[in-house]
């Protein structure tokens, strides 16, 4: 029997867009709590609250990045890599948070419309365009490699949108005079965020429940073990997400040579995972006989 692992696992921190995304957003989020205050704008507040996530998403990021650098160590052999994921998910809580209070304020107002100041609406909300159209620039590169700067793109998107929304209904309140658009609007950006905070959450519990991650195929995975010659069955075959972009596997492999030859099957078998499926850390364990199953997982029977 033999095992074999294999640790190379690829980092990516995107600290640098981060900084500059959460330096103009925080800038940005004060003035516009001070003019939907001033304008009497339930959009622009609507708008700021999301942009007050935005700011949280991005600190958390850079947190979670400067922890995930800290040594392993004895208690927590995997490093912390899985705090980026806690905070994606606490972003994501406090997206649905932030947008149920908007639909209750909303309501409010539904039944008595507030007068409204379009003007200042409008120069608000194109600032606002502009700022989230720059931060979702720095941040596009990195979404895909990490849940946590997703969350962070995924709410700037999301707060653009809602800034054109503004920037629509400020137009539309100076033409017509009509000051419930801005409520109308409020409501449309909270209902356009609840999706995409859904798909954020679902991702990140997916990694916290040990989840195959999303574009492995397991079966594919066991399709090409198997078709390593010397391989005659595969057990105990597992595929987790350390945390976005860092895949783990392990896996029992009952193979048909001599043991010296099994062991040079391990090399050839790692790259392929690398290779095929993006999974650098690996453990393999060589079997000429298949372990027994059991609730606690493989065993071996002794004599």
């Amino acid at each position: 029997m033999s095992k074999d692992h294999s640790h190379a696992i690829p980092v990516n921190s995107n600290s640098r867009s981060l900084w500059i995304a959460l330096g103009l957003t925080s800038t940005f989020l004060i003035a516009e709590v001070i003019a939907g205050l001033v304008f009497n704008s339930l959009a622009l507040l609507a708008d700021a609250a999301h942009m007050m996530t935005d700011v949280v998403a991005l600190a958390i990021a850079l947190v979670a990045i400067r922890v995930a650098r800290r040594p392993t160590d004895s208690k927590r052999t995997y490093g912390y890599h899985r705090f980026e994921i806690l905070a994606a998910a606490f972003n994501a809580l406090l997206l649905f948070g932030v947008a149920f209070y908007i639909l209750y304020e909303a309501i409010a107002r539904l039944n008595a419309p507030a007068e409204v100041s379009s003007t200042g609406m409008l120069v608000v909300a194109a600032l606002g365009l502009v700022i989230n159209l720059i931060s979702m620039k720095l941040l596009q590169a990195g979404k895909d490699e990490s849940l946590n700067v997703k969350g962070a793109y995924l709410e700037v998107w999301s707060d653009m949108l809602g800034s054109l929304g503004v920037l629509i209904a400020a137009l539309v309140i100076k033409l017509s005079g009509w000051q419930w658009v801005d409520t109308v609007v409020a409501v449309l950006i909270s209902f356009w965020v609840f999706p995409r905070t859904w798909i954020l959450l679902k991702e990140t519990m997916n990694i916290l429940l040990e989840g195959v991650p999303d574009g492995i195929e397991l079966d594919k995975v066991e399709k090409e073990l198997l078709g390593t010659p010397g391989i005659a069955s595969v057990h105990d075959l597992h595929v987790w997400a350390l945390t976005s972009g860092k895949s783990a596997m392990t896996a029992h492999l009952v193979h048909t040579l001599p043991p010296a030859e099994a062991t040079l099957l391990i090399e050839p078998i790692k790259r392929q995972m690398a290779q095929e499926f993006k999974i650098f850390h690996t453990t393999f364990q060589m079997e000429t006989v298949a372990c027994e199953h059991s609730a606690d997982g493989c065993n071996f029977i002794a004599d």
